[in-house]
């Protein structure tokens, strides 16, 4: 849940929820009700949030972006790529 990710990453930063509200520009009040499920961020302070504990939106609201095979399929090939001394059948790939 936002709330948990929210104090855990806060936490694993070493910053306090008045350290947090004033890089975000709410009160310290409004950090701890997001932290309690209390009351949620819009969208704007989700980014500011973020930006400030130094991570990703994704990350921040917990959503897995799904693995596409083509992406892995094509990462797979640029990392075969850049491997000097690469061959097939005893013939060097070009």
């Amino acid at each position: 849940m936002f709330k948990n990710k929210l104090r855990q990453l806060r936490m694993e930063r070493g910053i306090t929820q008045a350290q947090l509200a004033k890089k975000i520009g709410v009160s310290t009040s409004a950090v701890g009700m997001y932290e309690q499920g209390r009351r949620r961020p819009d969208v704007k302070t989700i980014a500011k949030i973020s930006a400030a504990l130094g991570c990703s939106t994704d990350e921040l609201l917990e959503i897995e972006r799904p693995n596409d095979v083509n992406d892995a399929i094509d990462g797979f090939a640029r990392t075969l790529e850049r491997q000097p001394g690469l061959m097939f059948n005893g013939a060097p790939l070009s």
